[in-house]
């Protein structure tokens, strides 16, 4: 008697890589071909009243294949690793059952990560803590601090540099409202199950990238940046909100104030973009089983080549 094989697990697509390089233009177009909707992995792209500076998918994209996981916090509102995973794993299952490919986008290397292998249920925020390490933070300095985490938990302190403040205190409020080190907590993760994940990554030449990068920062300014953070500073949000962490939002700050020239912004926003993408491709490189495309996301060539990618991973 002939015996029957298990039903294959269906895909799941990421499709990853630097800002600029044409990540929502593939995806797109991938999933109008393939019956696809496509799950925000850029972790400013969640939140709404943030376009230009975000580089949020067109108007025409969105109408042409469903998106999820866009535009639904307050630019003043805290958003977790843990809080997307759980999220965006629900999106994809929804996808799935509706018999449709997830494709998960965008440049949040922590937030793919925290959706494919998982994070640990760890303690929820204390700002009690918080407040106090910030303070030792300012009394005792980051590098002293940071000596305190290796003797609490090396094994985390070897993975944090001195100068990520955020993940600093993050470790050790953890060890303080638990008693256990944060590496030992992340042990517990539960990776991602009932899929084929297919990771391709955008690996443009650096000339290029750059390039892009440089023009998509001086459009930006001409397509009214400087109108959505005086919009933002309007409707009352300080300063010191996730919104402003955006790219090119602080230069539009300072430049508001009087402090920077529009041509001043614009290069500086250029620089810490670029700076920004080198980060996103030193994590990304690290991602096992990452497929790597050499062209722009909107290129025939990069279309052909995800496809060609899918039809073999479905012809096993």
């Amino acid at each position: 008697m002939k015996t029957l094989s298990p039903p294959e697990d269906p895909l799941l697509i990421a499709v990853a890589g630097p800002t600029a390089s044409g990540k929502s233009a593939l995806a797109v177009e991938a999933a109008l071909r393939l019956d696809g909707e496509i799950i925000n992995c850029d972790s400013l792209q969640l939140y709404r009243e943030l376009r230009i500076g975000t580089g949020k998918p067109s108007a025409s994209e969105t109408g042409a294949v469903p998106h999820h996981l866009y535009d639904f916090l307050d630019p003043d509102q805290f958003y977790s690793a843990g809080r997307y995973m759980a999220e965006a794993r629900r999106v994809c299952r929804q996808v799935r059952d509706r018999g449709k490919i997830p494709f998960v986008v965008g440049g949040t290397g922590l937030y793919l990560r925290a959706l494919l292998v998982g994070v640990f249920e760890g303690p929820s925020r204390c700002e009690a803590i918080r407040d106090r390490l910030e303070k030792m933070v300012q009394r005792r300095g980051q590098e002293r601090m940071h000596r305190l985490l290796a003797r609490k938990d090396p094994a985390t302190a070897r993975k944090i540099g001195v100068g990520d403040r955020r993940r600093l205190i993050r470790a050790l409020e953890v060890y303080f409202l638990t008693g256990t080190p944060i590496s030992r907590l992340q042990e517990r993760r539960k990776p991602l199950a009932g899929y084929r994940i297919l990771k391709i990554g955008l690996n443009l030449p650096r000339s290029l990238l750059y390039q892009r990068i440089d023009s998509r920062a001086r459009e930006m300014f001409r397509s009214g940046l400087l109108d959505e953070v005086d919009r933002l500073l309007r409707k009352g949000y300080d300063e010191r909100c996730k919104a402003f962490e955006a790219l090119g939002y602080r230069y539009a700050l300072q430049t508001l104030r009087g402090e920077l020239s529009v041509e001043d912004a614009i290069e500086l926003t250029s620089r810490d973009t670029r700076r920004y993408a080198k980060r996103q491709m030193t994590w990304f490189r690290r991602e096992d089983g990452m497929r790597w495309i050499q062209s722009p996301g909107e290129s025939e060539s990069a279309l052909k080549q995800l496809l060609e990618w899918v039809r073999c991973s479905t012809s096993r």
